[in-house]
Parts: structure tokens; sequence; C-alpha cells
């Protein structure tokens, strides 16, 4: 079944395939409640060219000079102290924090003409996740919670994971129902004896006491859901189902179990918090996965910038190299697509403090696989990083973009609070120049 199979209304025909989709098969009901809420446009079918997204997100505001465009002829006050290194797109150089990630730069695309007005943590996260500008009337939902609800589960596994935690609350379901939240693994997964949190059977618990407890609440379920109907029962029961499907399914289970893998291939991640993340990452989306998002790092360096970069990215430049390298390997990279994002970069001078302050007038992010380019540089900033040069892309462009690899219209419509239509993403276009 094709990933972009439940994008658009289902037809009678659909009937005859519907049953094979998602978590044990689709009921009638389902599929009456994927009619409801899909819009009454005729959307244009999009060809899927990602199976599955890795957003990996750097809170705090990732300087942009000291990672993907370095400024090495500007004045000292603006390149600041570190160096940069040759990469394997000609002529184009990466800051000397990523020796490992420029050797992997024939797969990437670097946009560095990512734009927007929000200054403040909140509000550039907000776009980040979400594609759209904060609204003090309506919340709108990550693009992992709208795959979740666009496409639900596979393999019975969460169609949306969050690493090691939901990292901000931008990250949720926005008007969307808490079904879509994103599945959390509790635990770190470098850390020692890492299991994730809810996922085995209680103790004492054997799997045909487990089975009758199933059978118990589907009855205590039913019988409130003719009593009563809302997000939060409707809500309740999916997480339920889902929850049952993970801890009955050894394969399920499996795919949360990172010490099965080789030593050597942990090693070249690298055994710390963003190394481990990252091959986790992998796993989930090999197993089926739709979205994961990993959160790594604190970047939001006001003083001391230099150090502060050189203590913490060695750990993430070792890991992403090992991730592109690792997708590339075993043909996963063609159909996962890969982000680097952050809430915004930093000022264009060194302050007093030796650091960087916030600046989302230009920033750089990164994807990678899932129908992108590869060794290509999008756009560009001024020669001292100050605002776009050429070919600016905000957050709506890049949420857009995204949306079109997975096979999602954006301007689609969805029912916020009050039937409300409500577009996925609003004026975003698709940058196609990252197309492959």
């Amino acid at each position: 079944m094709p990933f972009a199979s439940l994008q658009r209304p289902v037809s009678r025909r659909g009937f005859l395939t519907v049953g094979t989709i998602g978590l044990g098969g689709l009921t009638l009901a389902d599929l009456l409640r994927i009619e409801a809420r899909a819009d009454l446009k005729n959307y244009a079918p999009i060809e899927a060219k990602a199976d599955s997204v890795i957003h990996i997100f750097l809170p705090g505001g990732i300087a942009h000079q000291e990672t993907f465009d370095p400024k090495p002829y500007a004045p000292v006050e603006y390149r600041g102290e570190m160096g940069s290194v040759a990469t394997k797109i000609e002529g184009e150089r990466f800051s000397d924090t990523l020796p490992r990630t420029a050797q992997v730069a024939d797969k990437l695309t670097v946009i560095r003409s990512m734009s927007h007005g929000e200054a403040a943590h909140e509000r550039g996260t907000h776009n980040m996740f979400t594609g759209y500008r904060p609204s003090p009337a309506l919340q709108y939902p990550s693009m992992g919670s709208v795959v979740s609800h666009e496409y639900g589960p596979r393999n019975n596994l969460p169609p949306y994971v969050c690493i090691p935690n939901q990292p901000n609350v931008y990250a949720g379901t926005g008007y969307l129902s808490s079904s879509f939240s994103p599945f959390s693994l509790g635990r770190d997964p470098a850390s020692a004896g890492f299991k994730v949190q809810d996922l085995n059977l209680p103790g004492g618990i054997t799997e045909p006491r487990f089975a009758s407890r199933r059978n118990v609440l589907d009855a205590v379920n039913t019988y409130f859901a003719r009593k009563e109907k809302s997000d939060n029962i409707d809500a309740m029961d999916t997480f339920y189902q889902r929850a049952y499907s993970l801890i009955s399914s050894p394969k399920a289970r499996e795919a949360f179990d990172i010490n099965a893998e080789p030593a050597k291939l942990r090693d070249e991640y690298g055994r710390n918090a963003a190394g481990q993340r990252l091959l986790m990452a992998r796993r989930l989306v090999a197993a089926g996965v739709r979205f994961v998002t990993v959160d790594y790092g604190g970047w939001d360096f006001h003083s001391q910038i230099a150090p502060n970069m050189r203590n913490q990215m060695p750990a993430l430049d070792q890991g992403f190299a090992a991730l592109i390298a690792d997708l590339d390997r075993s043909g996963l990279l063609k159909r996962t697509l890969v982000m680097i994002s952050s809430e915004f970069g930093r000022t264009p001078k060194i302050n007093k403090d030796a650091g960087r302050d916030h600046w989302p007038k230009v920033f750089s992010v990164v994807l990678a696989g899932g129908g992108i380019k590869g060794g290509y540089i999008h756009g560009a900033s001024n020669a001292t990083a100050t605002e776009p040069e050429r070919d600016a892309v905000g957050p709506e462009d890049l949420a857009t973009t995204i949306y079109h690899q997975l096979g999602i219209v954006a301007d689609k419509e969805l029912m916020a609070p009050g039937n409300r239509p409500i577009e996925i993403v609003d004026g975003g276009k698709v940058v196609k120049e990252l197309l492959a």
C-alpha cells in the first residue's frame, strides 16, 4: 500500500483494500472516521518519495556560523575563532566543528537561507515544528502529529516517536486529537540497562492474564463509549489499542531493543547521548515508524560559544555522519528524509561575553535522503551571515516541502475545534530546487 494512500478520501473501491492498512486492519467505523475528517476538496495525488522522517532538533538556537555556514573571510568579530574544513561539495566549507559530517556532505542539502521573524525560543520552536507562526487563537499540530493523523501506525509501531521524550509542547498534537501524540521512550538510549518505559508486561502478569485483562477492558470501553463520546475517550481507546499492540508484539518490542545492534555499529555512532539516540532513530524507521524526532543538546550559547561548541559538537558530528553513512549503506536513505533544525541562528557579531545572541533573520537547516538532492547548497547568507542574500526559505516552505516528499498535500484542510477547516500549512511552497 503506497505511503500516500490515506491522504485522500477513501473511495468505495477502497473497501477492497482498506483492511490491509494499519493496525490490524481498518473496520468500517475506522473507514467512516477517515472519511469524516477528510477534506471535501478533490486533491490530486502526490507520489511519496519518503516513507519516514528523522527530525534532529537542536534546541536553543544553534549558530550557523559555527556549523554549516562559516564565514572564513569575514572580520574576526563576525567569523569568531573557529576555523573551517573542506567538504565533499566542491568549493564549500563547514565549520571545523564538523569534520566527519563534511565527509558525507555529498549526501546532504544545506539550506543557508532559512529565515523567520521570531527571536523568542518558544515562538521560533513553534515555527520549526509546525510551519506556522504562533497564534493566540489556535495551537497548531507538529509535523509528526500530522503524519500520524494522515497515515496512522505501520507494523504495529507508533507512527510518531520522540527520543528520548517529547522535547516541547510544539512537538505535540496542537488542535488535533491527543490520540496523535508522540510515543516517548522515557529514557536515554545511551543509559545503562536502557529499556523503553511501559513496553514490558508488569511483574507477575502472564500472557494469558494479559489477554484476559484486555477483554475486560474492551467490554468496559464499549459500555462507556455508548454513554459518552469525546476526544478524551476516543484518544484513550486509541492509546490502549496501540499499547496492547506494542506489548503483545515481539517484533514491535524488538524494534526498541538497541542492545540488539552490533557493538561495532554502536561504537561507530558513538557511545553517548547523540550517537545512541540517532542509532535508535535509524532502528525505528527501519522497523516502520513514520516520524522520529530526536532532541539533543542545548545550544543557547550567549557566552563562550567556541569552547561550548568544541565540547558539545563532536558527539553530534560523529553520530550524524554515522547515521547518514548507515542509512546509505542499508539503502534506507533513499526513502528516509533526515532533517537537522533549530529554532533560529545566532547574531552576526560575537558579543562582549564571547558568545552570540538570538538571530532569526538567517540560519541553516540540513536535509538528506527521501528524494532530496545530495551535495547541494541552497541559498546563501550575506558576507557577515546577517540576512539571506538569495533564495530565502521560510518555515512554511520547509514544512510544505517535507509534506510533499511524504505524499501529503500541504494545503489540505483538517478540522480544528468548532469544525473550523485549517490548512496543514498556510501559504507555503514546495522548494523544487531541493528535490532530486
